[in-house]
């Protein structure tokens, strides 16, 4: 039996990187998955996947910033499961990497609206299934750029997913006393595509490997064993929490 057995999880951003990790070790744990991204292709894999293994999974393709995306996640999961009990709202985007006078406001209002107010979409859909469910845990992944380390020309990137931990704060105080954990997963430099988008050439990677006292990034089924800690009963006393995987990256000065 794994830690996940009988519960439902919806894990977003699942086609690639951390959330495809965590989608799979989820269902290796003993939840039924309902996968979210915008590729349709690279989530019916994922699904082939788990399903491979003996799991219980199914997809949805969408765009987090959609206001329908959340409702028809949630909808998936208690059609397909009968409810939902732990949500990983892990998609996001780096955004522009620009000076920030350089930054158009179009692009800033895309940035925030992938990273933070798709969170809130969800959270807006989620709470009240895991209620009819009598609880559960929300997880959102956030990031240590802005939040214990400030890094040049990424201010979109850093202001919306800071913003994501003070949504995780008080959503943790406002239905911590229903029965509701709310969690921001902070990890450090991961081996994923969207890492590979941020460091483009072999001398931005060295730099930021250069930053770890580990000299090495995380895999993406590390940072999804950390997921798993959250949505797991193993994490029943900790909500509100921003919770660093970043292999020392913040306490680094040398």
């Amino acid at each position: 039996m794994g830690v996940l057995a009988g519960k439902v999880a919806i894990v977003a951003g699942a086609s690639s990187g951390i959330g495809r990790a965590a989608a799979v070790l989820f269902a290796r744990e003993g939840a039924a998955v309902v996968a979210g991204a915008r590729r349709q292709a690279e989530l019916d894999l994922l699904v082939g996947e788990i399903e491979a293994a003996g799991g219980r999974a199914a997809a949805l393709a969408g765009d987090v910033t959609d206001e329908a995306c959340a409702p028809a996640l949630v909808a998936l999961a208690e059609k397909r499961f009968g409810g939902l009990d732990v949500a990983f709202n892990n998609a996001g985007m780096v955004g522009p990497m620009a000076p920030t006078p350089e930054v158009s406001p179009a692009a800033w209002r895309e940035t925030v609206e992938t990273n933070l107010t798709s969170g809130f979409l969800a959270a807006r859909h989620q709470i009240p299934a895991m209620l009819r469910r009598g609880g559960g845990s929300l997880i959102f992944t956030s990031t240590f750029v802005g939040h214990t380390v400030g890094f040049p020309g990424v201010a979109a990137y850093a202001a919306s997913k800071a913003g994501l931990i003070g949504l995780v704060q008080a959503l943790a105080v406002e239905f911590g006393g229903r029965g509701i954990r709310v969690n921001a997963l902070l990890p450090g430099g991961t081996d994923t595509p969207m890492y590979r988008e941020f460091a483009q050439t072999q001398e931005a990677r060295d730099f930021i490997v250069g930053l770890y006292p580990m000299r090495r990034l995380a895999t993406p089924e590390e940072i999804a064993r950390s997921a798993l800690y959250l949505a797991s009963d193993a994490s029943s006393f900790t909500t509100g929490m921003a919770l660093l995987v970043d292999g020392g990256v913040s306490i680094t000065r040398t």
